[in-house]
């Protein structure tokens, strides 16, 4: 057997391998994309922190009483049921929108960068919401005022101002 078949055979048999990897123009086709319809909280965190115009406008999709919870400071809330009928007066076309909702396991904030993208504005998608924003260590506003917890060392490198991806 030649180390090319064994390798094969035991990519074959592997979990992980079973389905072989894209071609190298497929992957970069497919992450090429993905990051044009994503943006991650810690890009989002450091265009908002720089004071100057970020180049998108921030939307929180979330109901009034989560916005009243904690948003980002600096997001417009524009819940996604009310897309529709404000999205028009609120919203500038030639300026791209980023979106974001609770967190990974829900996905209202990929509704509404449908719902915009279908009434024809440029839109990304923050990945990991409110909660990956708040777990990264970045400030909120809530009812009470600004608040602000340490960053989980599961979501942000300690005593670092980025992760170095």
């Amino acid at each position: 057997m030649t180390d090319t078949t064994a390798h094969r055979t035991a990519s074959a048999s592997h979990p992980v391998l079973r389905v072989p990897p894209a071609s190298p123009a497929a992957a970069a086709a497919y992450f090429g994309a993905s990051l044009a319809f994503h943006a991650d909280v810690s890009d989002v965190a450091a265009a908002l922190a720089t004071g100057d115009d970020p180049g998108f406008v921030l939307i929180d999709s979330r109901s009034t009483e989560s916005w009243d919870q904690g948003h980002i400071p600096g997001a417009l809330h524009l819940p996604t049921a009310l897309i529709s009928e404000q999205a028009g007066r609120l919203l500038d076309k030639d300026v791209p929108v980023v979106t974001y909702c609770w967190g990974p396991g829900c996905n209202g904030a990929t509704r509404a960068a449908l719902a915009l993208a279908q009434r024809g504005h440029q839109v990304k998608e923050m990945l990991g919401g409110i909660e990956y924003w708040i777990r990264e260590g970045f400030e909120v506003e809530t009812r009470r005022g600004r608040e602000q917890r340490a960053a989980d060392p599961l979501t942000a490198p300690v005593g670092a101002d980025d992760c170095g991806c």
